[in-house]
């Protein structure tokens, strides 16, 4: 297992974005306060090349070693989409099942979000390139330089769950739907 990184430790409350691959399972710590959030730290478990089931064992034992590292309350992943190929799909299912499965066993909840829920929360177009969610997590983190494609991807999920979780949605004490990206209020939510 390779588990490469960088960090910063800051206090509050964290959240652990996670973009699931079976080569490279990108991850993003950050922290958020008061409206605003700090990078902790990010990188990629690295699977070698093998079997299946070896490569789902070290996405799950690394998940695991920075949930124990970091400590975060809280955890987001991007959901699988439906490509063209289908056992890419269920392959990647797989992999993504595996960071949940870490998750859980540390009594973690999980939110999930679609790939284009995450590039509209960051970038503001659901339909952004991967070189423009680099750059503005690299802005909204004040990072120096634009973290690699899958710890961004990992970092913008964790920004996504940030930006779900406080301002509006937290007005409706989670009083809030969402559907076909946009969030509204349910009956009766104050």
């Amino acid at each position: 297992m390779i588990v490469a990184g960088a960090a910063i430790v800051v206090a509050g409350e964290r959240i652990l974005g996670i973009d699931p691959g079976l080569r490279a399972t990108g991850f993003g710590v950050i922290e958020c306060r008061a409206g605003r959030v700090a990078y902790i730290a990010s990188g990629c478990v690295r699977a070698p090349s093998g079997t299946l089931p070896d490569r789902l064992k070290t996405i799950l034992e690394g998940v695991s070693s920075i949930i124990d590292e970091y400590r975060p309350s809280a955890v987001a992943i991007e959901k699988v989409f439906v490509n063209v190929n289908p056992q890419s799909t269920l392959l990647l299912g797989q992999a993504r099942g595996a960071a949940i499965c870490a998750a859980v066993s540390h009594a973690l909840p999980v939110d999930e979000y679609t790939a284009l829920q995450v590039k509209q929360a960051v970038v503001g177009q659901g339909h952004a390139q991967k070189r423009q969610v680099q750059e503005m997590v690299r802005r909204l983190l004040g990072l120096s330089a634009a973290p690699g494609t899958d710890a961004a991807d990992a970092l913008a999920c964790a920004i996504c769950h940030a930006h779900a979780t406080s301002g509006y949605a937290a007005h409706f004490g989670g009083g809030m739907r969402q559907r076909r990206g946009r969030l509204t209020v349910l009956p009766g939510a104050s």
